[in-house]
């Protein structure tokens, strides 16, 4: 087969991050890399400098397409309780079923080992918070940093879901979001 002579280094990161979750974090490798986008090794090890590296900018990419549809589904979903549980399970969608997500979790411990990874997870989780914040704006007795509670409750559920994965991860977390709302706002 021909190896095709450029990609661009957003495709390169796009394929990095399907394999990553394909196949686990330990799949990143530049020979496995190779193999996915058609590239030498080589040529994958000149514009990444080191497998530190090309990991770091596989999940920098990641980070910038989350930040990217989070801002999305803030400005779509109204701003209403209901547009909080709607943005929060529209996020939920691309976790996928429970060996995507145990996968997904192997990412996330790449991102709590690099610092500069963990502050794009900490200002992810600040617009998240204001995103959904804003989403309780007009609603009296709301509690202070409703949105970091509300965004606290989905990533639980999310992790309980993991453990029974009977139902789709996206209707599960919408019921428990519903039910998180409607207890809070009842009090």
């Amino acid at each position: 087969m021909a190896r095709p002579k450029t990609q661009t280094d957003a495709d390169v990161l796009a394929t990095a991050h399907r394999l990553i979750h394909e196949e686990g974090p330990e799949a990143l490798t530049f020979a496995g890399l190779a193999q996915y986008c058609g590239l030498a090794p080589a040529t994958l090890v000149q514009r990444f400098k080191s497998k530190d590296g090309l990991k770091q900018a596989t999940l920098l990419y990641a980070w910038d397409k989350l930040d990217a549809r989070t801002a999305e589904l803030s400005t779509q979903m109204p701003k209403t309780p209901a547009g909080a549980v709607k943005l929060l399970t529209a996020l939920s969608g691309s976790y996928g079923g429970i060996e995507a997500y145990a996968r997904g979790l192997l990412v996330l411990r790449e991102d709590l080992s690099d610092p500069l990874l963990r502050a794009r997870g900490a200002n992810w989780r600040r617009a998240l918070s204001k995103a959904l914040d804003d989403c309780f704006a007009g609603i009296a007795g709301t509690p202070r940093d409703m949105g970091l509670l509300m965004a606290s409750h989905w990533q639980g559920s999310l992790l309980w879901w993991g453990f029974e994965p009977k139902d789709d991860v996206r209707r599960y977390v919408e019921t428990s979001l519903k039910r998180f709302v409607a207890a809070l706002l009842r009090s």
